[in-house]
């Protein structure tokens, strides 16, 4: 079975925070039963990726329905508007804004180490030349659950063009899918996710895909773009120079 191992895959709780950015959620008023529903679909989709789905995750799910239960049985209604710690979600909510501290104080010393780099030249004097990409921004502050978000976007668009199932085998490999990419990026130049997958009518196509896509990044061949949707991200061959200065 093929594996895609990525080090800078995040836990739970950065799933949780993705979720509250994208659906622009009130963090201190967690829609429980909205949020584990869809936790649980991530969960299904790294499985169906053969991502390894760390035990936290499933920790956290657990934890999730075990809010969601709570959440049901009757209360007595409170006269102060800020969450207190009889609510259920009280002790989420406090782990979620300190790994949120955290979170954006690391992006801060980030930030300074950028910039100090720039005061302090290493000994060799001579500026790395790379040539830059003619349009377009390279990904910047995209995590792997703003890919799986692209793949999921791209099966939910299959499945509903196919609403009848038929049985049969498709075989296919990830070096065969990347093959398909990298002929597709030659003849087209740069493509979305979604405009890749658009020829391909069987879902275990799209998930192969979707592996070599990551496979792809890792070994450094592709670029990825982000433009107006977070959801559709795109996809084009690295220039020669940009690959021999990576090298």
């Amino acid at each position: 079975m093929y594996r895609v191992q990525l080090n800078n895959f995040e836990g739970p709780l950065d799933l949780l925070l993705f979720f509250i950015k994208r659906d622009e959620l009130d963090i201190y008023d967690i829609p429980i039963s909205y949020i584990t529903k869809q936790f649980l679909e991530y969960i299904h989709l790294m499985e169906e990726l053969d991502l390894d789905v760390a035990s936290e995750f499933i920790l956290m799910a657990s934890m999730l329905m075990s809010i969601k239960a709570k959440m049901m049985i009757p209360r007595e209604d409170s006269d102060e508007e800020e969450l207190d710690e009889s609510d259920p979600r009280y002790e989420l909510v406090q782990r979620l804004l300190e790994y949120k501290r955290y979170k954006e104080m690391s992006e801060k010393m980030a930030d300074m180490d950028e910039e100090t780099r720039k005061k302090y030249m290493r000994g060799y004097p001579e500026a790395d030349t790379v040539e830059q990409q003619a349009s377009g921004e390279a990904l910047q502050d995209v995590t792997m659950f703003d890919l799986i978000a692209a793949f999921k976007k791209v099966l939910q668009d299959i499945e509903r063009k196919n609403i009848v199932h038929h049985v049969e085998k498709v075989s296919t490999t990830v070096e065969e899918q990347s093959e398909f990419v990298l002929n597709r990026l030659q003849e087209k130049g740069k493509q979305s996710f979604m405009e890749v997958c658009s020829t391909l009518q069987n879902k275990i196509y799209v998930v192969v895909t979707f592996l070599a896509v990551l496979e792809m990044i890792k070994e450094q061949q592709v670029n990825l773009f982000l433009e107006d949707d977070p959801t559709e991200f795109y996809i084009d061959l690295k220039p020669v120079d940009e690959i021999i200065g990576a090298n």
